[in-house]
C-alpha cells in the first residue's frame, strides 16, 4: 500500500539526476567574448586565428582562450573592458567589409557537460542588456505597391489588346484607369475581369471621363499584408544575422507590428540604421526619346518618371521596373577594376538572371539606370504636434549603356565610398523589406541593469524559497522537510527543462518560477492536511498516508489543470514577456505535480512504508 516498486523509485531518481546534470551548466556563468565571423565570400581559418592572437599579445590584452568552430572565431576574456579593447583592435585590423566583429557571451560549460548536450538557458533582454525595438509595418504602402504592380501588368494587357487609355493613377488604395471612349472602358473591364478575377472592377460614376476603379478583394488584402509582414520578419532576421548578434528575438506582435530584441547590443544608432533602412534597388531603362527638360518643367510623359542622379543631373526613366533587389542572392563590396572606384558585385537568382538576360539582350545599345530608393522617417511639427512622416529618397547611382547581354553576375558602380558600398551590399544580401517600417518604441537596457535584474530575480526566488522552507518545517516537521526536498527538486527540474529547451528566461519568467514555488507547496499542504484529518478519524499512520495522497489527488489535479489552461491561453494569445511567464508557469505546474505527488510519496514510503510506526511526524 505504501511501497513503490523498485522500477518506480529508480525512475524518480533517474529523473532527478538527469535534471541536475542539465541544470548544472547554469552554475558556471559566462565569459565576455568577441565573435569574429566571415562574410559570404571569406572564411575564418587558422592563419586568421594566429594573426589575431599575435595582435592581442602585442597590444598586451590578456585573453583566456580562442575557439574556432563552424567558420566562427570566439575569443574569451576575463573582464568586459578587455573585451571592448579587443573588439576595437580586431575591427581596426580586419576589413569590416569581409568580417563581422561582434560582442558576445561565451558559456563556461565544461566539456563533459557539452558532450551530453547540456547548455545553459538563454537570458532575455531584461537580464542581459541590449536594445528593444517595436516596429510597425506600413500596410498602406504594401497595398500601394501591390496596386502599382497590377497597374504595370494591366498596362501591358491593355496595350496587347489595343485598348487605349489616357491615365493611370494609384491613390488612397484605389487603382484607376481613364479612357476617352466608353467602348474602350467596356472592353477594358471585360479584359481585366477575365484576366484578374481576384480584383474588384467597377465604373467610377463621379468621374468626368470614362474611368475604371480597381480594388483588391478582402482575401487578397489579408494575404498581401500577411505576406509582407512575414517577409519583413525574414528580412530583419537576415539583417540581424549580418550584424552578428547572438540570440536575437524577432517575432510578430499583432497584425502589423514586429518586436526586435538584440541582446548585448548597445549601439542603437547602427542597429536602427541597418534594421530600419528600407533600401530598394531598381533597374530601369532610360527614356531617351522624350525631352528631359520638358519633364523638369513639369511635363512628364505618362509612361515615364523623372529621377535625379546623385550628381544632380535629371533623367527620364521608364515606369516599368526591369528588376528589383528581391532577386539578389549575394552582394559584396569591391573595387571596380577599370575606374578604381567602390562598387558592389551582385549575383542574381535563377529567375532574376533570366529576366535580366532577356531584357538586356533586347536593349543592347540603350542606357540603363540603377535607382537606389531609401525610405526615411522624419519628424515634423504639424499643428504644434510631432508627427512622423515617411519620405522616400530615390536617386540614380549609376547610368550605363548596355553593351552586352548581362546574366547572373554584374557590378554596380557610381558609389561614393567603400562604406556606402559595404552598407549597400549588406542590405542587398539581407534582402529588401517588403514594406516600410516605423520604429514606434525603443528601449535600451544596459548590461549593469541586466545584472541587477538577475540579482534581484535570484534574490526573490531564494527569499520565497527560504520562507516556504521555514514554514513547512515548523508546521509539518518531517513531512515538511520532505516537501522542501521536493520543492528544491522542482526548481532543479524547471531550470533543467528551460536549459534543455533552450528557452529564454526573462524577468516575467522568474516571476513565473516564484509563483510556481508557492503553487508547488500547495499540493503538499493539501496532502498533509488530509493525512492529519485521517489520523484524527482514528486511522492508522499507513492508512492515513495512503488516504491522504489518494483523496487529495483529485483536488490537486483540478487546481493545476485550471491554472495550466490559463497558462496555455497566455502563451497562445500573449506576446513577448507574457509568453515567457506562461512557459515557466506551465513547466512549473507539470514539474510540481511530479515532485509534490510522486517525489514526496517515494520518500514518505521509504521512511514509513517498511514497518508500522505508531506516530507520524506531521
Amino acid at each position: 500500500m505504501n511501497r513503490y516498486p523498485l522500477w518506480k523509485n529508480l525512475l524518480v531518481v533517474a529523473v532527478i539526476l538527469t535534471a541536475i546534470i542539465y541544470a548544472m551548466p547554469n552554475l558556471f556563468g559566462d565569459d565576455p567574448a568577441v565573435q569574429v565571423s566571415a562574410g559570404r565570400l571569406n572564411s575564418v581559418d587558422l592563419q586568421l586565428v594566429n594573426e589575431i592572437e599575435s595582435s592581442l599579445k602585442q597590444a598586451e590584452i590578456p585573453y583566456k582562450g580562442v575557439v574556432l568552430e563552424e567558420n566562427r572565431l570566439l575569443i574569451r576574456f576575463s573582464e568586459a573592458n578587455e573585451q571592448l579593447e579587443a573588439r576595437e583592435l580586431i575591427q581596426q585590423k580586419l576589413s569590416s567589409e569581409d568580417y563581422i566583429v561582434a560582442l558576445n557571451l561565451a558559456p563556461n560549460t565544461p566539456a563533459w557537460l557539452q558532450s551530453l548536450g547540456a547548455e545553459p538557458m538563454n537570458l532575455g533582454l531584461d537580464l542581459r542588456g541590449g536594445v528593444h525595438f517595436l516596429m510597425e509595418v506600413d500596410m498602406d504602402a504594401v497595398l500601394k505597391q501591390t496596386l502599382e504592380s497590377y497597374a504595370s501588368d494591366i498596362r501591358i494587357l491593355l496595350r496587347d489588346k489595343t485598348i487605349r487609355y489616357t491615365q493611370v493613377n494609384v491613390e488612397n488604395g484605389v487603382l484607376t484607369f481613364g479612357f476617352r471612349e466608353a467602348a474602350d472602358l467596356d472592353a477594358a473591364i471585360d479584359a481585366i475581369d477575365r484576366e484578374y478575377n481576384e480584383l474588384v472592377v467597377a465604373i467610377d460614376e463621379n468621374a468626368e471621363r470614362p474611368t475604371v476603379t480597381i480594388n483588391l478583394n478582402d482575401t487578397i488584402v489579408r494575404e498581401t499584408q500577411n505576406l509582407a509582414l512575414q517577409q519583413n520578419i525574414t528580412t530583419l532576421r537576415n539583417r540581424i544575422n549580418e550584424l552578428g548578434v547572438a540570440e536575437p528575438t524577432v517575432q510578430q506582435q499583432g497584425q502589423d507590428r514586429i518586436v526586435v530584441q538584440l541582446p548585448g547590443v548597445q549601439d542603437t544608432a547602427q542597429a536602427k540604421k541597418i534594421l530600419g533602412a528600407t533600401a530598394t534597388l531598381e533597374f530601369r531603362l532610360v527614356d531617351f526619346e522624350s525631352d528631359v527638360q520638358d519633364a523638369v518643367n513639369g511635363r512628364v510623359p505618362a509612361n515615364s518618371e523623372l529621377y535625379y542622379h546623385r550628381d544632380g543631373r535629371p533623367y527620364l526613366l521608364n515606369k516599368r521596373v526591369m528588376l528589383t533587389g528581391e532577386h539578389v542572392i549575394n552582394a559584396a563590396s569591391t573595387i571596380d577594376g577599370q575606374s578604381g572606384s567602390p562598387a558592389v558585385s551582385v549575383t542574381l537568382d535563377g529567375k532574376g538572371a533570366r529576366i535580366f538576360s532577356n531584357i538586356t539582350r533586347d536593349n543592347i545599345g540603350n542606357p540603363m539606370a540603377v535607382v537606389f530608393i531609401e525610405s526615411k522617417v522624419e519628424t515634423q511639427i504639424i499643428d504644434g504636434e510631432e508627427v512622423s512622416v515617411r519620405r522616400q529618397i530615390p536617386e540614380i547611382i549609376s547610368v550605363a549603356t548596355i553593351r552586352d547581354q548581362l546574366g547572373k553576375k554584374f557590378q554596380i558602380t557610381g558609389l561614393d565610398s567603400t562604406t556606402e558600398a559595404r552598407d549597400l551590399a549588406l542590405l542587398l544580401r539581407a534582402g529588401a523589406l517588403a514594406a516600410p517600417i516605423d520604429i514606434v518604441e525603443e528601449r535600451t537596457v544596459g548590461p549593469s541593469l541586466g545584472q541587477e535584474n538577475i540579482d534581484q530575480g535570484f534574490a526573490s526566488v531564494m527569499i520565497g524559497f527560504a520562507l516556504v522552507l521555514v514554514f513547512m518545517i515548523v508546521w509539518y516537521r518531517l513531512f515538511g522537510a520532505v516537501a522542501n526536498l521536493a520543492l528544491a527538486a522542482n526548481l532543479v527540474l524547471i531550470v533543467a527543462l528551460l536549459s534543455m529547451l533552450q528557452a529564454t528566461l526573462t524577468m516575467p519568467g522568474i516571476a513565473g518560477i516564484v509563483l510556481t514555488v508557492g503553487m508547488a507547496v500547495d499540493a503538499n499542504v493539501l496532502i498533509f492536511e488530509r493525512i492529519r484529518e485521517e489520523l484524527r478519524l482514528g486511522n492508522s499512520p499507513r492508512a492515513s498516508i495512503d488516504a491522504g495522497y489518494s483523496k487529495a489527488f483529485s483536488t490537486i489535479a483540478d487546481a493545476n489543470i485550471t491554472t495550466l489552461i490559463a497558462a496555455i491561453v497566455l502563451f497562445g494569445f500573449g506576446t513577448g514577456t507574457i509568453k515567457g511567464f506562461a512557459i515557466t508557469l506551465t513547466l512549473g505546474i507539470l514539474t510540481s505535480m511530479f515532485t509534490a505527488i510522486v517525489g514526496t510519496r517515494m520518500v514518505i514510503n521509504l521512511v514509513y512504508g517498511r514497518k508500522q510506526r505508531p506516530k507520524l511526524s506531521i
